[in-house]
């Protein structure tokens, strides 16, 4: 069975449009069947993926100085896709940036944030998301979270009210900290991008001026972003906990989350007067890439929280 949230096939890479090509600043590995391929090609395109397999431990492609795949052209297109065709990039190109859980009874599938068109696809969705392919399961932790994402989606209640029920149902309870504190937690995991450290520096500096009364009033017609949010953590990150213990650590960091991105976002507000919906995007890319695509991140803040 194949679970996926609606906006899911909806998905399309935007290729030379996108201004954080996943092309660069990541490692590729190259799976062992397209390795395979790639050592039958002939002709000038063979030497080319010959100089730039680096095949010791995992196979993967040698980035450049710049962090640049090898094979990403001065127009931001893959030269692969218009040399071999698409049928022909490595799995992790081909599926990026889609996530699968594959669960006992399941496949759940979704899109992940640490892609700004995925982000815009998922946070500007107004309507309430729904998984298509459901089915009856009486799997402890599956139905609760259904229960969770259900309950975030309640509109007739308040934003941090839908989160302390969440909390509520999973028996625990969000460990309060000031902000600055959390912030330095974040600070001393794994960085991939100075931007996220300014932002977080930043949150520091301004934690005494926030203003949250404000910011939630220029939010209101704009909820649904967190709502949108908190869903895609709670589906991508629930189901797989393998108890109840574990579930609870991934609600309160779904909870943490939430805080993280809202003062964010009233931080920005608070000092400029505005935060658009590219900036909200953004930050969630950044959060994505910082935690989620990090599995000592990930996890540390799993155990921590």
């Amino acid at each position: 069975m194949h679970i996926y949230p609606d906006y899911y096939k909806n998905f399309r890479c935007i290729a030379d449009k996108c201004r954080h090509n996943c092309c660069i600043g990541w490692e590729i590995d190259i799976d062992e069947s397209t390795l395979d391929f790639y050592d039958s090609v002939t002709g000038d395109f063979k030497n080319r993926l010959k100089e730039n397999i680096e095949r010791k431990d995992t196979p993967h492609f040698k980035l450049s100085e710049n962090e640049r795949c090898p094979f990403l052209n001065s127009y931001n297109l893959c030269d692969i896709i218009t040399t071999l065709g698409e049928d022909h990039l490595c799995d992790i190109c081909k599926e990026h940036p889609r996530f699968h859980n594959e669960l006992p009874d399941r496949i759940e599938s979704g899109l992940g944030l640490c892609c700004e068109e995925a982000g815009r696809m998922i946070l500007g969705k107004k309507e309430k998301t729904a998984l298509i392919g459901k089915l009856k399961t009486d799997d402890e932790i599956i139905l609760l979270r259904d229960e969770i994402i259900s309950t975030l989606q309640n509109r007739e209640k308040s934003l941090k009210n839908r989160v302390n029920d969440m909390l509520t149902l999973c028996d625990t309870e969000f460990f309060d900290r000031p902000l600055s504190v959390w912030c330095k937690m974040l600070l001393s995991l794994e960085l991939l991008d100075r931007s996220w450290s300014d932002i977080l520096n930043a949150l520091i500096k301004n934690e005494s001026v926030i203003d949250f009364e404000k910011f939630s009033g220029y939010m209101s017609d704009r909820e649904y972003e967190y709502e949108q949010f908190l869903v895609y953590l709670i589906y991508r990150h629930f189901a797989n906990a393998p108890d109840i213990y574990e579930a609870q650590k991934r609600a309160r960091f779904t909870a943490f989350s939430y805080y993280l991105l809202y003062s964010i976002g009233a931080m920005i507000f608070t000092l400029t007067g505005e935060f658009c919906f590219e900036t909200q995007v953004e930050i969630a890319r950044l959060f994505s890439s910082e935690i989620e695509y990090s599995d000592e991140n990930l996890h540390t803040l799993f155990d921590t929280i």
